[in-house]
């Protein structure tokens, strides 16, 4: 069987130096060339994770070596692809300069072919026991990390085996508080926890109930209520799992050790001082303890204990929601709600094994990624982006389509598209190519790539009508991108993957015609009767799909225009429409039906409740000092075969409900409602 050769990808303006270099490694190498390091990082783009070795001169036009090197830094690439330099010089500034960047060698020129085969390989060997190494290195890891859970467990387990809880108590609720602080952190900065913070103390969570140890088994699991004096013992728990974990001889300046004391002794405590054992109060407790405890209550509602029957998620929620089992930091409450549903799924399908090990290889790639090689990760990450590209580009077929990469700057088209337009498949710096700008005016390109950039990973649709010069004639197109960005924790802008379309004039003038005559003049949304009309169709032509329709007005907004002005009172609907439009998707619908009263239409998805949340919050802003609430309402179309009309009266019957309450919230609507509903004419009186 014949041994499939390795890449080398070799990178000099001097076509004769390529050649040579050819000609002594092709024995054993594939060669890939590139004349410029433009052209380089093409390559490397398209053939990252085939590329063993690269011989990168110097010296270049367009894009240098040393510009080379700092971009496969940018990218990760240096991690796991070698360079060798190619200089005339033995030393000096350029090569130190080189090895500063990540080369690993250097190959002085003129050639001498035993030096270069015996580098070559050298360093390919090397980089084969390195990636050997990486391998290692990541079971090694893995078999650490699942030591230190498993032994965690069995200790926690032994507590559990004392209380006579379920053995899958530790695991929910190191579930569920790894789910809230990832949610926190995306709602609020004001807790700075890493990713490795979140994990250490998912992992501590397991040892909150340590103390119990030294509990009397009678108190332990006693079936009725504890005596005033049985409760002080069981309060106890908490202090003496905390001086377990002190005195501990070693390592008390561990993370682990810290969050661990932190979760042990306080995580009784309420954010209104009214828990043991500190009466310590609000932020005063640890956030690692404060999220444990919400965790640790919501488990031991929807778990079966000696003394009770379990809850459904769905009332554990409300009776937390509505402080029946102490208070609780107003954000983490914000976070539960936000994860209810996600919540109940998650720790229905949970299984002792199956969490384990899925928190193990969690931790693994995270270490990876921050500390190690990055290979496995990557090449995941590049797969699932070509399945997605693929996807796309399928559903696309037929049309002009072409991928934007921001680093390097380039188009790249299809065949049929290149081919239409009269262009190369690459264009490199678009922004400069004549070709391109001659199609595309260079001041609108460069503001179509802001736009994207403006987009967001949650909304990375954009769709923009221009006008383009397409074979020596101007028409209008409209341009559908799909934004790509990257997966770590701030993502970066990647780039584009989308298609040109033609739209006639005409087209174009009578859209702006009848869109101007579907919108609101004040706030630019649709109006009332366009968004009637829009969802009618929608519902009727989506038999079988779920859709959701929110109906919110601006509490007190009367209020505003009587002490601020009917000025303010226009800035307030204009700030509230604003965030609407930030906060809807392209496929949603956004309209006001009048006054200071908005409606938002949606496809039902099983994050419903999730999005609906996230808009709520949004629309609660300042503006110039004024606080905007909103009172909102939502219907959902489960089980639901009639029209906007019907649906409609649903999300005002929930709407209404909230108004009888405390304004300022939403709820969604469900049958009971109806019976207290009054008539149409009173509810307008209360309002």
């Amino acid at each position: 069987m014949k041994k499939e050769k390795k890449i080398i990808l070799v990178v000099d303006d001097s076509e004769l130096n390529r050649a040579l270099l050819a000609d002594m490694l092709s024995e054993d190498f594939e060669i890939l060339e590139a004349e410029n390091g433009m052209e380089a990082l093409q390559v490397l783009q398209e053939h990252e994770l085939e590329i063993s070795l690269l011989l990168l001169d110097i010296v270049m036009p367009v894009m240098d070596g040393f510009e080379v090197l700092a971009m496969m830094n940018q990218k990760g690439w240096i991690k796991t692809i070698p360079v060798i330099m190619i200089s005339a010089e033995a030393g000096g500034t350029y090569i130190d300069r080189a090895y500063d960047l990540g080369a690993i060698d250097y190959i002085s020129r003129p050639f001498d072919e035993r030096t270069v085969k015996h580098r070559v390989a050298s360093n390919y060997l090397l980089t084969v026991k390195q990636r050997e190494m990486s391998d290692m290195l990541s079971s090694q890891i893995y078999e650490k990390e699942k030591d230190n859970s498993l032994m965690i467990e069995i200790l926690s387990h032994i507590v559990e085996f004392r209380n006579g809880e379920s053995g899958m108590h530790v695991l929910h609720v190191h579930a569920i508080t790894e789910m809230l602080l990832k949610q926190l952190v995306k709602m609020t900065d004001k807790y700075p926890l890493s990713t490795k913070d979140i994990r250490l103390i998912g992992n501590a969570s397991a040892l909150h109930d340590i103390g119990k140890i030294s509990v009397p088994s009678e108190i332990l699991n006693k079936p009725g209520k504890f005596t005033p004096e049985e409760f002080e013992i069981m309060k106890r728990h908490t202090v003496e799992g905390a001086k377990m974990l002190d005195n501990i001889p070693f390592r008390q300046n561990e993370a682990l050790i810290r969050f661990s004391y932190e979760i042990c002794r306080w995580h009784h405590e309420r954010y209104d001082g009214k828990g043991y054992p500190d009466g310590l109060k609000g932020d005063d407790i640890p956030i690692s303890a404060q999220v444990v405890a919400i965790a640790d209550v919501y488990d031991a509602l929807t778990s079966k204990r000696c003394y009770k029957a379990a809850f459904s998620p769905d009332e554990a929620v409300r009776m937390i929601l509505n402080g029946e089992c102490g208070t609780f930091n107003p954000i983490l409450i914000e976070c539960l709600r936000a994860n209810a549903d996600q919540l109940k799924h998650e720790l229905s399908v949970l299984s002792l094994g199956q969490v384990t090990d899925s928190s193990i290889q969690d931790t693994v790639q995270q270490i990876l990624k921050n500390d190690g090689p990055d290979m496995t990760a990557r090449s995941v990450r590049l797969l699932e982006r070509e399945r997605m590209k693929f996807r796309y580009l399928s559903d696309i077929s037929r049309e002009i389509t072409f991928e934007y990469n921001a680093v390097p700057e380039m188009i790249k088209l299809t065949e049929w598209s290149a081919e239409s337009l009269g262009m190369p498949e690459k264009i490199v710096n678009p922004s400069e190519d004549p070709l391109w700008c001659k199609m595309f005016d260079a001041d609108n390109f460069r503001r179509f790539i802001e736009h994207l950039r403006a987009t967001t990973p949650e909304n990375p649709i954009l769709i923009e009508k221009c006008q383009l010069e397409i074979n020596g004639e101007k028409t209008w197109n409209k341009i559908v991108a799909k934004v790509l960005w990257g997966d770590s924790e701030r993502p970066e802008f990647e780039g584009a993957i989308g298609k040109i379309m033609d739209v006639n004039d005409d087209t174009i003038a009578l859209e702006n015609l009848e869109d101007k005559a579907n919108r609101d003049s004040r706030t630019g949304l649709l109006n009332h009767n366009a968004a009637r009309r829009i969802i009618n169709e929608r519902l009727a032509e989506g038999k079988g799909k779920k859709y959701a329709l929110a109906f919110f007005d601006v509490d007190n907004f009367k209020q505003a225009n009587d002490q601020y002005g009917h000025l303010f009172g226009d800035e307030v609907l204009e700030t509230v429409a604003a965030r609407i439009k930030a906060n809807i998707r392209t496929t949603d619908i956004g309209a006001r039906m009048g006054g200071d009263e908005f409606i938002i239409f949606m496809e039902y998805t099983k994050r419903v409740r999730e999005q609906i949340d996230r808009i709520f919050r949004r629309l609660t802003v300042e503006h110039r000092g004024y606080k905007i609430g909103v009172s909102m309402g939502v219907a959902c179309t489960e089980n639901f075969d009639g029209d906007y009309d019907a649906l409609f009266r649903m999300a005002d019957t929930a709407q209404y409900t909230v108004k009888r309450g405390s304004k300022c919230n939403y709820c969604f609507y469900d049958d009971s409602m109806e019976s207290v509903l009054p008539s149409a004419d009173q509810r307008k009186d209360e309002r």
